[in-house]
């Protein structure tokens, strides 16, 4: 069963603990239940330990011949992102319906709104990541989704050289996500996508050739 698929069936039952913010609600109903210590998760046939946000073990609540497990316990077993809106009090489970621009939060030394360098073939992007370092170099960057998003969408341009062995790398795991062997700059902008659910930091880093020019758009790069 697909990880969507799965996260679909048993988020219905879940139970809703994503943050204090939730006990304010006004339409909360008390009931009687119980912490049932001897449940066991497996995924993909191998035993997992649930845990809360604070990375303690947890056990589900039984409740009327049902087990309730926090959201956010099954969406990192399965490596599945999950958010809270809490101005609309939705839980949000895998792709979001409205992507996130990178630029929240941004910051590199090549981070820049100079319009002579955030401007590619005519249109202002406004803010972005211009690297013209000096001679053959490595161009990198940090990212934080926080496990809050399921896709990135990078995008990304070369300019008077290529960029080769582009790798987005989860940071924590120092797990390859995505490699494109060239982004060649006749390509011109393209859009890298890479699964980072139950990714916090990304590493992203390529190798450029004396004179080449990594342009990235922050505010049309984005999270799903």
């Amino acid at each position: 069963m697909k990880k969507k698929a799965f996260v679909a069936i048993i988020s219905a039952s879940m139970l809703v603990s994503m943050g204090t913010g939730a006990l304010a609600a006004t339409k909360l109903q008390e009931i009687k239940a119980y912490l049932n210590t001897e449940v066991r998760v497996q995924v993909n046939g191998s035993h997992v330990d649930l845990r809360d946000v604070k990375g303690n073990v947890i056990a589900p609540i039984s409740y009327q011949g049902a087990n309730y497990f926090p959201i956010r316990a099954i969406s990192d077993a399965l490596d599945i992102a999950v958010d809270y809106d809490e101005t609309t009090q939705t839980i949000i489970i895998g792709e979001k319906v409205d992507g996130v621009s990178i630029v929240d939060g941004f910051k590199d030394m090549y981070y820049t709104k100079d319009s002579a360098k955030t401007t590619y073939k005519g249109k202002d992007y406004k803010e972005a990541y211009f690297n013209d370092g000096p001679g053959n170099r490595s161009t990198s960057f940090m990212l934080y989704p926080n496990k809050e998003h399921q896709t990135l969408y990078l995008q990304i341009a070369a300019v008077n050289g290529d960029i080769t062995a582009l790798n987005i790398e989860d940071s924590d795991t120092n797990t390859t996500l995505k490699k494109i062997d060239v982004i060649k700059a006749e390509e011109g902008l393209v859009t890298v996508q890479a699964d980072i659910a139950g990714v916090k930091s990304l590493y992203i880093h390529g190798d450029v050739k004396s004179d080449t020019v990594v342009f990235v758009p922050l505010t049309t790069s984005y999270y799903k």
